[in-house]
């Protein structure tokens, strides 16, 4: 099979079998030029593929490298993956509750990019924390804490690293089959039997209209079945932040806040949603209720803060900033943003606040940036709440970066206050 064939075929749009993907993808950086990578991405983009052949590419991705095998670990393994958003620090919170809740929770997550944020630069943001584990020790993490979050090693799914820098060069990101290769081939090879699905549509999510938030939370859902996994997908809303704060550390801080009972209820409420999610799916609730139940009993009890600050150790983490988060980064300094107007906030668009957060340091614009983990944002009005002239929007978090003023631009613009009261979107939309 020339590769060359197989880039004709697909670009007519004819179905792959898998002996053609899966020589496609074992030719990544041997015989198979970049060059010829991306002509088939492009017209993978523009004639799409069958579930059939989304999740052939998924498995021979997977297959790249290495399939951690967690069969030594007693239980179902279920992981959670988010598709990105702006203050979506739920993996913080629902990873220790889950946990603690007898799920084992194998984790492994990514960076941010653009106006979203990235797990691992939030968990990096606690002084000492290694998120660049080997599998071996990996797997210990695991034994130990019931839980460990990682980021990509070089052992899992290779192939996916050349494939998302390509589709990143070659405008070709937001083709559903090959989001869902991505995001599956790397959570498959995890060694886990079971994965909950947070997929956000609105403003601030990469897949902004429902129709494409539930055609990438159906697609995704498909590849792990026919892998012979379990799966459970939520649509969510991401049309404003998740919680009040926007950044690295201060998000960490918000997270333990949660975990002690005192954080803000949308973002507490789908913490918990999702991890009873993974309680069902772990066989160790009856019905979502229970699973619910089981997992609020895990924060009044103090179970899940105590799994975190463990893992934190195991990871090398300074287990004292969980209890003493002034010794997480700080700022130099304070800005406030104030309302002009008197009235109710109507809206918050998430993708600006994402967008100026960045611009402070908290994000990366490319692979390369470096992360300020101390900058953010802390937001005291969101949809529905009253403000008076005057009153303060948020506080945003600085140090000396250039940018400022275009970023506290960026903040104002994003709130809309009008005379009426209004009431928030519910935050789930619907399961899949």
């Amino acid at each position: 099979m020339r590769a060359v064939d197989i880039i004709r075929k697909k670009r007519e749009g004819q179905p792959l079998s898998v002996e053609e993907i899966d020589r496609m993808v074992a030719g990544i950086g041997d015989d198979v030029p970049d060059y010829q990578w991306s002509a088939l991405l492009m017209a993978i983009l523009w004639r799409g593929m069958t579930d059939h052949e989304t999740a052939a590419l998924t498995d021979a991705m997977m297959r790249s490298g290495s399939v951690v095998d967690l069969s030594e670990v007693p239980g179902l393994k279920v992981d959670k993956h988010s598709t990105g958003g702006v203050g979506d620090k739920t993996s913080l919170i629902l990873a220790p509750i889950a946990a603690a809740a007898g799920v084992p929770v194998p984790m492994v997550s990514g960076r941010g990019l653009g106006h979203t944020g990235g797990t691992l630069d939030k968990l990096e943001s606690i002084p000492g924390f290694k998120v660049d584990l080997d599998l071996d020790r990996y797997k210990a993490v695991l034994a130990e804490c019931n839980l460990v979050l990682i980021g990509q090693t070089a052992e899992i799914a290779p192939a996916d690293k050349v494939l998302y820098a390509l589709r990143d060069a070659t405008a070709t990101v937001e083709s559903i089959p090959l989001i869902s290769a991505s995001i599956m081939s790397k959570k498959l090879a995890e060694g886990i039997d079971g994965l909950v699905l947070d997929v956000k549509t609105g403003d601030g999510a990469f897949m902004q209209s429902l129709d494409d938030s539930r055609a990438l939370a159906r697609a995704m859902c498909a590849i792990g079945r026919r892998l012979g996994k379990r799966m459970r997908a939520l649509i969510t809303r991401m049309d404003q932040p998740l919680g009040r704060a926007v950044g690295n550390a201060v998000e960490v801080a918000e997270a333990v806040e949660c975990l002690r009972g005192h954080g803000p209820a949308d973002l507490m409420d789908l913490s918990v949603e999702l991890a009873a999610e993974m309680v069902l799916m772990g066989e160790l609730a009856s019905d979502l209720e229970e699973a619910r139940e089981r997992c609020w009993q895990t924060i009044s009890n103090g179970s899940a803060l105590a799994h975190f600050r463990k893992v934190v150790a195991a990871q090398g983490g300074d287990p004292h900033a969980i209890d003493d988060l002034s010794r997480l980064p700080k700022p130099k300094g304070t800005i406030e943003v104030d309302s002009k107007l008197a009235g109710y906030v109507h809206s918050l668009a998430a993708r600006p606040i994402g967008h100026a957060t960045m611009l402070l340091g908290a994000g990366r614009s490319t692979m390369d940036s470096v992360i300020d983990p101390s900058v953010g944002v802390i937001l005291h009005k969101k949809v529905g709440d009253r403000v008076e002239v005057g009153e303060p929007l948020c506080t945003v978090l600085v140090n000396d970066q250039p940018g400022i003023e275009v970023a506290l631009a960026m903040i104002g613009q994003a709130y809309r206050v009008e005379e009426g009261p209004v009431g928030a979107d519910p935050v789930i939309v619907e399961r899949i």
